[in-house]
C-alpha cells in the first residue's frame, strides 16, 4: 500500500475508534456530571471557534438578547 494512503487509513481509524469509544462510555452515563465533561468541553469548544472561524464572531445584540424570533412569534 502506498505509505501516504497507509498513513491515512490510520489516522482515520485513531479517530474512529476515539469517537466510538466516547460515545459509548457517554451513553452509560446520561446527562449527569462525569469524568468525561473536560472531554465534551474541548470537543464543544472547538466546535464553537470553528464556526467562529467560518462565520465570523456572533454580534453582541444576538448574544445578549435571546429573544431574536420571540416578537414575531405573537
Amino acid at each position: 500500500m502506498n505509505p501516504r494512503t497507509d498513513k491515512l487509513v490510520r489516522r482515520t481509524t485513531m479517530v474512529a475508534t476515539v469517537t466510538a469509544s466516547y460515545f459509548l462510555l457517554t451513553a452509560d452515563y446520561g446527562p449527569e456530571p462525569n469524568a468525561l465533561d473536560p472531554i465534551k468541553n474541548a470537543i464543544l469548544s472547538a466546535e464553537r471557534s470553528v464556526k467562529a472561524f467560518v462565520f465570523g464572531p456572533e454580534k453582541e445584540s444576538q448574544k445578549s438578547d435571546g429573544k431574536l424570533g420571540s416578537n414575531n412569534a405573537k
